[in-house]
């Protein structure tokens, strides 16, 4: 076993692709392939779990992960401490991102980053809260961002956005009618056909907890569709289809342009955080501690 192995090991596992690893590290495919092979076979194991459209880890896969991304943080380490600077050595931040942050928080963060260190890459994936903390959990991201809370061993959460959700309606007679007649209570809203964010979203977990405290209960909604894709269901929404649960940063330009109607919820207080989260079991890299000092910068986060 040598770092190169772990080096590609690695590689393929954050991508996804052999492919991909093979243009991440300036190698051919047929390398990168004979480095899993030796490895899967010095260690008597089956590290990835193949099909025609991806390459996911297997059990033993993702314990070896945890081990090989350490190894090659801590490679990182020793050249950034012994001359990776000197030779013009680019670093790069892994970010998981749930979508309100990566559209909405990040892009403000990112802009202040960039301006104080221009020599720092970032690597962003954005995908659903549950995710983003499995891979922090899992060391696959250095920082992760997340609307939900998981209890999750070793995940230090800073919560530094507070992030109101709304009922969001059809701009019609109906709806104007019922926002200025009862606009504190909700329960109209379980005669209505409902489309939800897809399970794993925070904003779907946060939406059911807050709905609960405002007296409506989350099991009797007559839920018709759960779409990943937000701009989807506002435009759903907008022609009809039914109405739905979103953060106000993502629904502000279509209410301000009267395309739908936006209700707050009672009792939800100042609304949900948005948490920025890190594995407190790993050492973080001197980029990931300054990206997370910009944060706590940008969104004036006490420490």
């Amino acid at each position: 076993m040598n770092l190169k192995q772990l080096e590609a090991f690695v590689q393929v596992a954050e991508g996804g692709s052999f492919s991909k690893a093979a243009k991440e590290l300036f190698l051919t495919q047929p390398t990168i392939s004979a480095h899993i092979a030796s490895l899967e076979k010095e260690l008597s194991v089956r590290l990835f779990v193949r099909n025609t459209k991806e390459v996911g880890l297997s059990d033993d896969g993702k314990d070896l992960y945890k081990y090989a991304r350490q190894i090659v943080d801590l490679e990182k380490k020793i050249e950034e401490r012994f001359g990776g600077k000197d030779a013009g050595e680019k670093h790069c931040i892994t970010i998981a991102a749930s979508t309100i942050p990566a559209q909405y928080l990040l892009p403000k963060v990112l802009i202040r980053f960039n301006e104080r260190y221009p020599e720092e890459q970032i690597k962003i994936t954005e995908t659903d809260s549950t995710k983003v903390v499995t891979q922090i959990v899992e060391h696959m991201a250095d920082v992760g961002f997340t609307g939900t809370v998981l209890e999750k061993k070793h995940c230090k959460y800073i919560p530094f956005y507070k992030d109101e959700l709304v009922i969001i309606t059809p701009n019609t007679e109906k709806y104007r009618k019922l926002k200025e007649e009862s606009p504190e209570d909700i329960r109209w809203i379980l005669k209505e056909h409902v489309i939800m964010r897809e399970e794993g979203s925070g904003t779907r977990k946060e939406a059911k907890k807050q709905l609960k405290r405002a007296g409506v209960n989350p099991s009797e909604l007559d839920i018709i569709a759960s779409i990943e894709n937000q701009e989807t269901i506002k435009k759903s929404v907008r022609q009809g289809m039914g109405v739905s649960v979103l953060s106000r940063l993502a629904t502000k330009d279509e209410t301000r342009d009267g395309y739908v109607l936006a209700f707050p919820i009672p009792k939800s207080d100042d609304g949900r955080d948005i948490n920025l989260v890190y594995n407190k079991n790993y050492q973080l890299s001197g980029s990931a501690e300054r990206f997370i000092k910009v944060v706590r910068e940008v969104y004036q986060v006490k420490k």
